[in-house]
């Protein structure tokens, strides 16, 4: 059986919470003309999508060691299942986690279920990111009680004042019933897209 696909903007777009912890807007889309809903979305998965940003600022010396120990993975809130759970860090916030927990219509990848298997795409890559990315891994196959760490970073360039500003992106992709530590072991996959980004 195959199902529809899950979309979402980038992790610092305005469902992420903001600093104070709260929810501005989670945007979803569906296609109702192909008879999509969010009861397709009720998968036995669970995605944990970690966000770390920063600036220049933290791209040395002390602030550069509070970035660099920004954990990856993260414990997940007791009984969680079919859900997202976002975690951002920012430069701002001095890398205080702020976390939220979201339905599966928005993972930050595409996600399907074929044959007893969860497939899931590479994450999503915004146009403006840089370094371009043309060339991407093939999708990964998870099988039931198997999950995947897929790590991604980005330079962007600001549109006013031209600086630079930096983002890493881990998603923690689990298929299956989820305890709360399950993300703090060892993947079954791993896929690293990290890139110098000077």
């Amino acid at each position: 059986m195959t199902r529809g696909r899950l979309w979402v903007g980038d992790c610092c777009s305005p469902w992420f919470p903001a600093a104070s912890g709260t929810v501005l807007a989670r945007h979803v889309t569906l296609w109702p003309q192909y008879g999509v809903s969010l009861d397709d979305w009720a998968m036995d998965a669970v995605v944990q999508r970690v966000c770390t940003s920063w600036t220049k600022k933290s791209r040395g010396g002390s602030e550069a060691a509070r970035r660099n120990a920004a954990p990856t993975a993260f414990l997940l809130p007791p009984g969680l299942s079919s859900a997202l759970h976002g975690v951002a860090m920012r430069e701002s916030d001095s890398f205080v986690p702020r976390t939220q927990v979201h339905d599966l219509s928005a993972p930050g990848t595409i996600l399907r279920e074929v044959d007893g298997l969860l497939r899931v795409n590479p994450p999503e890559v915004s146009m403006f990111a840089m370094p371009p990315r043309n060339r991407r891994p093939p999708a990964v196959r998870l099988a039931p009680g198997q999950w995947l760490q897929w790590q991604i970073n980005y330079r962007f360039v600001g549109r006013c004042d031209g600086a630079w500003s930096y983002r890493l992106e881990t998603f923690n992709i689990l298929y299956g019933s989820a305890t709360p530590d399950v993300f703090l072991g060892v993947p079954a996959r791993h896929v690293d897209e990290r890139r110098s980004l000077h």
